[in-house]
Order: structure tokens, then C-alpha cells, then sequence
């Protein structure tokens, strides 16, 4: 009999040990290979600060649309989001607070949402930064001015959402789309780019995000050579001369104002010379408004479809 409650007693130890391991199996969180569990995360931003971040923040805000759009691509949330009348690219970002923009940005807004890390502008933003800080979030700067901009922007997004996989997914389909739009373009269209407000124009340089999509598309910016302007160094002024010596063959006006009233303003101001005329656009009706979505401003994850648009529009 001592020999069978023996027996009994161990093997109801072992049933128990058995329970007690299936149970913590089942309770195991899955953790990412790329940060061991109790690990700092390192992100390096585009002014070369070293921002730590104990773990994946939960809680996160953007100031820009593109960096509101690459968040969603990658699978990530916002609690706090840029006041935009630009269309989102994902319907769930709408669910998040507006904190104001990378150009005004709105303080109490911000610490209302209580975010880790806001995701700012690495040039508007610089002076922000200690403010933000301030609040309790740690600051990561970025920035669109390029495609090449907006790739590094998907990458350190995606390290700081631990989705490096993704991240390299929507990067490879931004290169794919370059090459085949590189091997189908011929001789480059001699374009002009306008940046449009009620009463200011002014020309879009090569190193402007939209002046280095209109090359990556096919096009020949004319005003490549234009002298920047010192408070706007992506922009120069117009020049009639020189508009109607390169005879552009394509005229794209960007705004964020009224796109019918912008363009009806910049066409009157431009029909002052009476050289306007003869312009290859003019004569060919190739004046075309873009749109803001695609267009005015960085749209992140979106800039394969501005790619596809500014091909279209310059090989109709």
C-alpha cells in the first residue's frame, strides 16, 4: 500500500509539472529577433542624433503626412497625427489626435496625447526639439526631399517599429518602380514645376522632392539652373525670359490652395509677357494642376503612385 502512494503522489507531481510548463508555454510573448527583450532600441535620424528608446514605442505622433502614411505602411499606429485637409492614405490614421504640423506645431495638443516619440522635421523642427522633450517624448528628425530621403525614412521607420522586413518590401517596390520607369523613358521632356499660392509663384528646383520626381519620371527641369531663393533654397523665381528661351513642353503647378483659382492666377500673370504665348504648354494646353495628395507635400509610401502620375503627365 506505502508503495502505491508512492506511486500516486509522484505521478500527480508530474502531471503538475507538466500543467505548470504548457501554461507558461502558452504565456510566452512573442519577441522580436531583431531587440532582445529588456534591450534598448538605437535609432540614428537624419541630423545624426542617437535617440534610445527602451523597447518598440507604443505610443507615437507625426507631424508630416508622409511620415503619417509610412507609420500605417509598416503596420504601426499614431496617437497623434498632422492637421491636414490633404487626404490620408490610411483611414485608420484619422482615428489619432491632430497635435498641429512640422510648421506650427501644438504644444498642449501634444502632451495631451502623451507619445514616446514624436516624429518631426529635422530642419523646422530643430528648435522644437528640446520642447518636446520637455513633454516627456523623445524626438526622432527627418525629413522628404528626395526619393532617396523618403527610402531612408521608410528604413528608420521601420527599425523603430522593429519591421525591418516590411520596411525593405516597400523600399524594393520605390526601386522597381525607378527602374522600370527608367527603361521606359526616352528623351527627357523639358518641364517647368510651380509652386502656387494666392499671389507667390515660384519655380521647383531639382533638389525639391517634386523636382527630383519630375527626373526620375523622364523630365528636364528648366529651371535646374534658376539661383535659389535664400528663405526657400528648394525654389527660384520665375523668370519669364528664361521660361519661354527653354520653351517647355509641360507646365505642372502644385498648391495647397484653391487648384483651379491658383491656376487661373498664375496663367494671368504669366500672360502679362506677351511671350507667354508661344510657349510650347501654352500652345499644346499642358498646364496641368497636380495633386496635393501625390504632390504637396512628402507623401511617403505614396511616392510610387506620384511617380506613376508624373510619367503619365509627361508622356500623355
Amino acid at each position: 500500500m506505502d508503495t502505491w502512494k508512492k506511486f500516486s503522489f509522484m505521478m500527480l507531481l508530474l502531471c503538475m509539472l507538466v500543467l505548470t510548463a504548457c501554461n507558461a508555454a502558452g504565456n510566452t510573448e512573442v519577441t522580436n529577433s531583431s531587440t532582445p527583450a529588456g534591450e534598448q532600441l538605437a535609432i540614428t535620424d537624419f541630423n545624426d542624433r542617437t535617440v534610445l528608446l527602451d523597447g518598440v514605442p507604443e505610443r507615437i505622433a507625426a507631424l508630416s503626412i508622409g511620415e503619417t502614411n509610412i507609420i500605417y505602411s509598416l503596420g504601426g499606429t499614431l496617437v497623434g497625427r498632422p492637421a491636414t485637409e490633404v487626404p490620408l492614405q490610411w483611414e485608420a490614421a484619422y482615428e489619432a489626435k491632430e497635435i498641429g504640423t512640422t510648421h506650427d506645431v501644438d504644444l498642449e495638443k501634444v502632451a495631451l496625447v502623451k507619445p514616446q516619440v514624436v516624429l518631426a522635421h529635422n530642419i523646422m523642427n530643430e528648435k522644437d526639439v528640446s520642447k518636446l522633450e520637455n513633454i516627456g517624448a523623445k524626438v526622432v528628425l527627418t525629413s522628404g526631399n528626395s526619393v532617396a530621403d523618403i527610402k531612408r525614412q521608410i528604413t528608420i521607420f521601420g527599425d523603430l517599429l522593429q519591421q525591418q522586413t516590411k520596411a525593405n518590401e516597400l523600399v524594393s517596390n520605390i526601386e522597381q518602380k525607378i527602374s522600370e520607369l527608367s527603361a521606359e523613358s526616352g528623351e527627357p521632356v523639358p518641364a517647368l514645376l510651380v509652386y502656387g499660392a494666392p499671389g507667390t509663384f515660384m519655380a521647383a528646383l531639382p533638389s525639391s522632392l517634386a523636382g527630383d520626381i519630375l527626373t526620375i519620371a523622364g523630365g528636364a527641369n528648366i529651371a535646374a539652373n534658376y539661383p535659389q531663393l535664400a528663405n526657400y533654397p528648394q525654389y527660384a523665381a520665375l523668370d519669364m525670359e528664361r521660361i519661354v528661351e527653354s520653351n517647355p513642353e509641360a507646365i505642372f503647378i502644385m498648391t495647397h490652395a484653391d487648384p483651379e483659382d491658383v491656376r487661373d492666377q498664375f496663367i494671368a500673370e504669366m500672360e502679362a509677357s506677351s511671350a507667354w504665348s508661344s510657349i510650347a504648354a501654352v500652345k499644346d494646353g499642358r498646364i496641368e494642376v497636380l495633386p496635393a495628395e501625390l504632390f504637396g507635400s512628402n507623401p511617403g509610401t505614396r511616392i510610387t503612385e506620384s511617380l506613376d502620375y508624373m510619367y503619365d503627365a509627361l508622356h500623355p
